[in-house]
């Protein structure tokens, strides 16, 4: 059996050729149908994205070999598209366009993360594997439960659902809180009137307390599986 991954389109492809076949053409099966499945795959990323993202090409581990050179009984062709960064930027300009704009602190403080390590989100990583967005201001929360006129309706969930709708077929996107230790937030964390505030509302243990207190709205984004 042979196995085609595309890894950002959703599709994963298994094929079994007849063993009664010579080697060459059972490769010369699969790579056909791995091509169908690259073309496929296109096809649902232009529809989502708007054109066609480039894609490194794995055969058996190897980068960039033919396909044909795919092993012809438990051979693994992947295809990686190159379209995460789009999604984040486009995610990115969102937030900011529908953060409360008083004071613009708060659509200043949209902080990226890739795998745990802040990141410019107009030049991703390489390699990473998940991407998160969170406010580092300590009000995000009030703002994501409606209290801003300016937002009555929130900014994460909403831009998370937006983004979903339009990227859902190409990549995972998530809403969800995730503690954020640094930037304003941390700060008031660690500040006497927190502590209080946790111990009097949370109670129990301080580590949990800490966490209470820095947990942030998120926006969560990776290739999907």
């Amino acid at each position: 059996m042979a196995l085609t991954r595309l890894k950002s389109s959703g599709l994963d492809i298994r094929l079994t050729v007849a063993a009664s076949l010579s080697p060459e053409r059972r490769r010369a099966l699969i790579a056909e149908h791995a091509r169908a499945g690259l073309r496929e795959s296109q096809d649902i990323n232009r529809a989502a994205l708007g054109r066609v993202p480039d894609h490194d090409t794995f055969v058996d581990g190897r980068a960039e070999a033919p396909l044909t050179s795919v092993n012809p009984d438990r051979g693994v062709i992947v295809f990686r598209f190159h379209l995460l960064s789009q999604v984040i930027q486009w995610v990115d300009a969102m937030l900011v366009l529908h953060s409360p704009v008083l004071t613009e602190r708060y659509a200043r403080s949209h902080a990226w993360f890739a795998d745990g390590k802040e990141m410019d989100p107009m030049s991703p990583p390489a390699g990473a594997e998940q991407f998160v967005v969170m406010n580092a201001q300590p009000y995000a929360r009030k703002i994501e439960r409606g209290q801003s006129s300016q937002a009555p309706d929130g900014v994460y969930e909403g831009v998370a659902a937006m983004a979903k709708k339009r990227f859902g077929q190409v990549s995972y996107i998530g809403f969800g809180y995730r503690s954020m230790r640094g930037g304003a937030v941390g700060e008031w964390a660690g500040s006497a009137t927190a502590s209080d505030l946790a111990r009097d509302v949370r109670g129990g243990d301080r580590r949990k307390r800490e966490d209470w207190l820095t947990r942030q709205p998120a926006i969560i984004i990776d290739e999907g599986r």
